[in-house]
């Protein structure tokens, strides 16, 4: 999908590339993590910093402004907001997998999307279809519900599944593309985690998608997109794949920015009940702190694994295996794993505090829980998945999610 870091030209020109803008961001979205956490939406300043420094394009087509970026620059990328802020590293993941999917449309459909804005953003929800479709002249007429749409109330258009004529006379899921003003968000969004993320209900009434607005969606799921993109633009995966990579980035980040506050602390902060007079003198707590670093360090290589091999594939044009499709899902899900459990070992090696309200652990605690029990990662399906795979079944007979 493009190139790696040092050669994408940042869209505003400034010399840095998007890794270093996001590290550059973390101030702004740490201030702005407690007001997403409590009013279930980000904060505009958070919106804009990550808008200005060209984060919500990175999937976009190159000549339309975008980076047209690859698999690791962003899973670092989202790894870095995630340290400042897990549901704004949640919600750029999803808004550039929303984007890449949109490129992967029509010439006509890419040129509305973002010839007047670049920046334009697209929310993607990969849930089965509760819709009723009326076909009409040039299109669909679409009433439908898409629950859990992560970043809605910060996007522009949003992609959901539909069933629709494949051409044939028969109904096939497709994507459907439609503005965000023709839309309504149901403020269902009531979580113990990842409160920022916004992840709502979002309904369409009668709504018009022309058909150029359409886009099947089993070869965007199985990564059969020759033809549909501008070379050096190629992708070689199952859309679960690149859908996956901002989310374990988001966690990944959350759980180092959880070690970055403990460790500081630990020189200042006493062991209640003993006679150490830090906790960086304790050999539990230097225990406990290791531990946690070695998982989230393995957590974040087995997440760059999964990136390279993606990245690798796009390269060579060649489309993964089954095997390395259902692995990815699996590695990708002992990544959140990896990183829920590091951050269990420092909420109890901080102590008690840790679950204060105004501790910002608590936050990451809350939404690392929560984020890692995606339907992606969550129900031992991954589990079943690469099983299946690894004894020469074939997966998507447990989920289309390979």
């Amino acid at each position: 999908m493009g190139n790696n870091e040092e050669t994408l030209t940042p869209p505003s020109g400034d010399g840095a590339g998007p890794v270093a803008r996001a590290a550059a961001l973390r101030d702004v979205l740490r201030q702005g993590a407690e007001e997403a956490d409590r009013e279930g939406r980000l904060p505009e300043k958070t919106v804009l910093g990550l808008t200005e420094a060209g984060l919500m394009r990175l999937m976009t087509p190159r000549r339309l402004g975008g980076y047209q970026g690859d698999a690791r620059t962003l899973l670092e990328v989202a790894i870095e907001v995630g340290r400042g802020c897990c549901a704004a590293g949640w919600i750029t993941g999803v808004v550039n997998a929303g984007n890449f999917v949109v490129s992967l449309f029509p010439e006509r459909t890419r040129e509305e999307v973002w010839s007047d804005n670049p920046d334009a953003r697209t929310a993607l929800v990969l849930g089965r279809p509760v819709t009723t479709v009326e076909n009409t002249a040039g299109g669909i007429v679409v009433d439908g519900r898409w629950g859990y749409a992560s970043g809605c109330l910060h996007a522009d258009w949003m992609g959901g599944l539909v069933l629709a004529d494949d051409g044939s006379g028969r109904p096939a899921p497709h994507f459907a593309l439609m503005p965000m003003g023709e839309l309504t968000v149901e403020d269902d969004w009531r979580f113990t985690g990842m409160r920022g993320t916004g992840s709502n209900t979002v309904v369409a009434d009668r709504v018009f998608v022309p058909r150029h607005r359409l886009l099947p969606y089993l070869p965007v799921l199985h990564g059969e997109t020759d033809g549909l993109v501008d070379p050096g633009h190629a992708y070689r995966n199952s859309l679960t794949g690149i859908f996956s990579i901002g989310l374990i980035g988001s966690l990944v980040g959350g759980a180092d920015e959880a070690f970055r506050h403990v460790r500081e602390r630990a020189p200042h902060r006493p062991v209640a009940g003993s006679s150490y007079d830090s906790q960086a003198a304790s050999p539990a707590f230097q225990a406990d702190l290791a531990q946690a670093a070695a998982k989230i360090e393995t957590a974040r290589l087995l997440a760059l694994s999964v990136t390279d091999r993606i990245d690798a594939h796009a390269a060579a044009g060649k489309n993964p295996d089954l095997v390395t499709r259902a692995r990815a899902r699996m590695e990708s899900t002992h990544v959140t794993q990896l990183c829920r459990e590091a951050v269990d070992i420092l909420m109890t090696a901080y102590g008690s505090s840790a679950f204060a309200e105004s501790s910002p652990l608590q936050r990451i605690w809350r939404d690392v829980n929560v984020g890692s029990r995606h339907a992606g990662f969550g129900m031992g399906i991954p589990q079943q998945v690469y099983g299946s795979a690894l004894v020469g079944r074939d997966p998507r007979d447990i989920s289309l999610l390979v």
